[in-house]
């Protein structure tokens, strides 16, 4: 095993996946299976992205701000969106710190600045085994003062006519302006892929709290399916589909609603004192369809 600091893409091998990586963002480039894709390059800054972490949490902070401990902390935009997005660690430039041929850890460690008051250090660790790809990720609060946090994993799957989500969750949160969460309701029949659904062809952009960590995805037409299952800590999960690209769709494992700054419990948002940590892992196995 080696400890390489250049900046350039690793590819993972095992015997049924080739996985390449970055380490601007920490990002999945690309993900195969026996030569065919299940993660697509469709997000980012340039869109050559196929899945990142989300950290110190994901989503929107409602009028980029927050107010922890009775006192008020602001963000600026740091993408096109006017809302922060995402976190940082997107963005970022992670050290790649261990690395053998299916196996990487890098770390990316940030300070408070203008555009968040947000002080840590993430690791995330990427591992491919037989038919298997492991994402193992976690933060550690490196402010004086308690914050809000939260991780989770933004996939970008392949979306074709006869795609099948199946995924048990107990509640859906309707969408409002800005792209935020509005309110807790039912799960409409429409999105309802408790019991395995097709796809629907409208703008999807909900959260699903409830979630048991499992997910499966069908894709009859490339004959593959995929199961994803994840620690009890990421019980959200957030589903993405654009009406103006038809080509992927996104399922999001997160360990918190969007915009938890400002529900009462913080939407699930963990308060982590200086010097603790979280993490949490998730897997994806693929196999013939």
């Amino acid at each position: 095993m080696t400890s390489p600091r250049s900046n350039g893409e690793r590819t993972l091998r095992s015997s049924d996946l080739t996985v390449r990586v970055s380490p601007i963002g920490g990002a999945i480039l690309s993900a195969d299976y026996r030569g065919t894709p299940f993660l697509v390059a469709a997000g980012g800054p340039d869109g050559t992205m196929a899945s990142f972490s989300l950290v110190p949490f994901g989503n929107r902070v409602e009028h980029n701000g927050m107010t922890v401990g009775g006192r008020d902390y602001r963000f600026a935009p740091n993408s096109s969106d006017p809302l922060y997005l995402h976190g940082d660690g997107w963005l970022a430039e992670w050290d790649i710190e261990v690395m053998s041929e299916d196996h990487l850890q890098m770390s990316f460690e940030k300070a408070a600045d203008e555009c968040s008051p947000y002080a840590y250090r993430a690791q995330h660790t990427i591992r491919v085994a037989e038919n298997e790809l492991h994402l193992a990720l976690s933060v550690e609060n490196l402010g004086r003062d308690p914050f809000p946090f939260g991780l989770g994993q933004h996939p970008f799957f392949p979306r074709t006519p006869g795609t099948i989500l199946k995924a048990s969750t107990k509640a859906c949160w309707s969408e409002r302006e800005g792209h935020l969460p509005d309110r807790r309701q039912s799960i409409p029949n429409d999105l309802d892929f408790r019991d395995g659904a097709l796809l629907p062809s409208q703008w999807v952009n909900n959260a699903f709290e409830g979630w048991d960590g499992k997910a499966s995805i069908d894709w009859p037409e490339l004959g593959m399916r995929l199961l994803l299952e994840a620690d009890p800590l990421f019980n959200v999960g957030m589903i993405y589909m654009p009406t103006d690209r038809t080509d992927f769709f996104c399922f999001e494992p997160m360990s918190h609603l969007p915009n938890g700054h400002h529900l009462p419990d913080l939407g699930g948002l963990r308060l982590l004192a200086q010097g603790e940590r979280m993490a949490g892992e998730m897997r994806f196995r693929l196999s013939p369809a």
